[in-house]
């Protein structure tokens, strides 16, 4: 492992890096009391944006306030290079997309700590509450090794926040409209902290509820039985989130942190609105639910080294009900089940940063991750007696270490370079039912295990040309091991396991720069990804026609290709485009800001010429205007623009070729108007896609039509 350390770190001298973000949060807005908690924090490249300011790196508690986003997937669509999209299908989740990565390939983390599934990690970004942050944190393209590995195509961080005072309250209240005014949900949080010479605490609380909401007024129904229009059906969602912290800073070197976070979520699952192929899966959500507990610190070792740990403690436990009908009542028939997932990990990290001399800094890491997955399901039938799966697990632990060199080679000019080796050993990876390519009864059996490595390297330079104008240049290769559900899931009967499936590769190049003035702030990029090794899922003999799962699994003679297919590394692509934002004052009491984005995605494999990758629109956009006529007074409108973007069309025949069309395209207005009712309390109203259009992200899933809301934010 040293000696590929050490190539890695001599092939990176052509390369560069970025600097490392300060470990203090940025100086709180008035508006804003709390800080961003820097404990938490991991690396990007940017300053951390001010006021309501949209950036290429970070999202401020005030810009999430502003724009009502209440939702993780919702605010970081805020964000040049960033796009929400809905998986659709009976999960109902919600997902975001980073220069076109998707989640398996830009990690997610909470203060730094990683939120994964080890079954499958379909994270669903619409449970992750905004309410209470203090930042989101967004890498693109190029995410330091030393934060970790899995970072293929970025990274997202929630960083919680920090009291700055002896007494800090922040307590939100709003009450959601649908279409017709109707009440359809609320959203409510508090936060109070205190902060003292050498300690601080806080505590946190915040709640979504979704009653419904509407479907636009333009929709027709095509399928009643489906989706009659009005209130969505199975729309209903709740979830809440609480964290608490106690911080221990001896001197002005020094912290330490103990924090405990828990967040609970329920969901329903909205039916395709005109499919007639696919059978339809009446499935609920009852728990989707998340607790962490973690510890962070940084010490000072002397003049010239710091050392930084993290420790943690995570579970998830969610459910999965599918009932006989949509009243989700009964379970009694052969495709009704129960199917909980309980979750464990545990593990950490250690940086240590080395000032070799005023111009030299040297980054140690490693992180360590156990992660450990139990199902096991409960059938139905019409007899009426349930059958419950034995117990089965899956267990694994994953490595990453990591080196960066820092270099400022004038005062204007810093090259840095860093490499890491990730690795990962299966420890158990159980199953219950005939034993691969047999026929016979069901029992608890072991998938063929395989451990794996691989390789990072990246760097960046960046460019100090004048005190108005930064440049930077960076180059990224990194890798991410797939998902067990990658490997070993057989997708209810219709896929064959393959436990050599290698890790995935993504190489990013990214130019760019920003530009300020007193009254202008202009930020660009360039950037190009060249995808290797991507993961599709490929037709391959069914059992017992092959006798090996490992590629390419060559059928026997008298043998044919089936419906069945294996997840492979057989793909390969390019995704290219580049993002602009700015942000301007232009009058007393007049600011306004805008971002753009282009995303081109190439992606194929050469078994399927049709195929096309989905989810991110082509061109998308953001414009906002914060006028503020009075000083207690600031009205902010906003436009949300999207392109279309690939689907698949879901209502075609097993036997028919896949069809991708282009849908989604919109242009979403948004209001909000407040008052300060006295310096310390705000009442405010406004809405979202107040035109009412009607528009559709992923096929046969429309998105909600007008909303509105009214709101309370009280603050000492």
């Amino acid at each position: 492992m040293r000696s590929v350390l050490t190539a890695l770190l001599c092939a990176g001298t052509i390369l560069s890096t970025q600097a490392h973000a300060q470990e203090a949060g940025a100086p709180a807005s008035p508006a804003q009391g709390l800080d961003a908690f820097g404990l938490g924090q991991i690396t990007v490249t940017a300053p951390t944006a001010q006021g309501i300011e949209i950036d290429s790196s970070t999202l401020s508690a005030e810009a999430i306030y502003t724009f009502s986003r209440l939702s993780l997937d919702d605010a970081v669509n805020l964000m040049p290079g960033v796009s929400a999209g809905n998986s659709g299908g009976t999960r109902n989740e919600r997902l975001v997309f980073v220069r076109g990565f998707d989640r398996f390939q830009v990690p997610l983390s909470i203060d730094g700590i990683r939120v994964y599934l080890p079954a499958d990690n379909r994270l669903d970004y619409g449970r992750f509450l905004t309410s209470d942050i203090a930042e989101i944190q967004v890498a693109k393209g190029y995410a330091s090794v030393i934060d970790g590995p899995g970072a293929m195509g970025g990274a997202i961080n929630l960083v919680t926040s920090k009291p700055t005072k002896a007494l800090d309250i922040d307590v939100r209240g709003m009450v959601n409209f649908d279409n017709d005014t109707d009440y359809a949900g609320y959203s409510t949080s508090a936060q109070i902290g205190t902060r003292h010479d050498m300690w601080y605490a806080q505590a946190s609380y915040a709640r979504n509820f979704t009653d419904h909401w509407d479907l636009p007024n333009s929709f027709t129904a095509k399928v009643p039985a489906l989706e009659d229009g009005g209130e969505r059906d199975f729309s209903r969602t709740r979830d809440w989130r609480v964290n608490a912290k106690v911080g221990f800073t001896p001197n002005d070197t020094d912290e330490y942190a103990l924090s405990y976070t828990h967040q609970e979520g329920a969901k329903g699952a909205p039916l395709h609105v005109s499919d007639l192929v696919t059978t339809p899966r009446f499935w609920d959500w009852p728990s989707w639910d998340i607790t962490s507990v973690y510890f962070l610190s940084t010490t000072a070792l002397g003049d010239r080294a710091i050392l930084k740990t993290r420790a943690y403690y995570n579970r998830f436990d969610s459910m999965l009900r599918s009932f006989n009908d949509r009243t989700l009542t009964t379970q009694s028939r052969p495709f009704a089940f129960d199917s909980p997932y309980e979750d464990r990990a545990w593990g950490g990290s250690a940086e240590l940063d080395l000032e070799v001399s005023d111009a030299d800094t040297l980054r140690y890491s490693f992180n360590y991750r156990y992660d450990k997955h139990v199902e096991f399901q409960t059938s139905f039938s019409t007899a009426g007696v349930p059958s419950t799966e034995p117990r089965q697990t899956q267990a694994e632990d994953t490595y990453s270490a990591a080196i960066e060199n820092e270099l400022r080679v004038t005062p204007a000019l810093t090259v840095t370079v860093g490499g890491s080796v990730d690795w990962r050993n299966l420890l158990r990876a159980e199953e219950y039912g005939p034993p691969l390519g047999t026929s016979g009864a069901s029992v608890l059996y072991q998938y063929p295990r395989r451990d794996a490595q691989t390789w990072n390297a990246q760097g960046r330079m960046d460019w100090h040309a004048s005190d108005a104008i930064d440049l930077h240049a960076s180059l990224s290769s990194r890798a991410r091991f797939p998902t067990i559900f990658e490997r070993f899931s057989q997708r209810f009967n219709t896929a064959i396991p393959n436990p050599g499936l290698k890790a995935e590769r993504a190489t990013n190049a990214e130019i760019g720069g920003s530009w300020a003035s007193r009254a202008v702030r202009v930020e660009g990029a360039l950037f190009y990804s060249w995808i290797d090794n991507a993961i599709f899922g490929v037709l391959t003999p069914a059992y017992p026609c092959t006798a090996s799962t490992t590629p390419p699994a060559t059928p026997r003679p008298g043998c044919a290709l089936t419906n069945l297919t294996q997840s492979r590394n057989v793909g390969k692509g390019h995704y290219y485009g580049g993002e602009i934002s700015v942000s301007a004052h232009l009058a007393s009491g007049l600011d306004a800001g805008f971002n753009y984005t282009l995303t081109k995605r190439d992606l194929d494999y050469a078994a399927n010429p049709a195929f096309e990758p989905t989810g991110v629109p082509t061109h998308k956009g953001f414009v906002y205007v914060d006028w503020s006529p009075l000083d207690a007074l600031h009205v902010v409108p906003s436009l949300d623009i999207a392109s279309d973007r690939w689907t698949l069309f879901t209502a075609t025949p097993a036997s028919a070729p896949q069809r991708y069309y282009r849908t989604g395209a919109y242009v979403n207005a948004g209001v909000r108007v407040d008052f300060d009712v006295s310096e310390n309390i705000t009442i405010g109203v406004g809405g979202r896609n107040l035109f009412d259009d009607l528009y559709t992200l992923t096929d046969g899933f429309p998105e909600p039509g007008r909303t509105l809301f009214a709101s309370i934010r009280g603050k000492y």
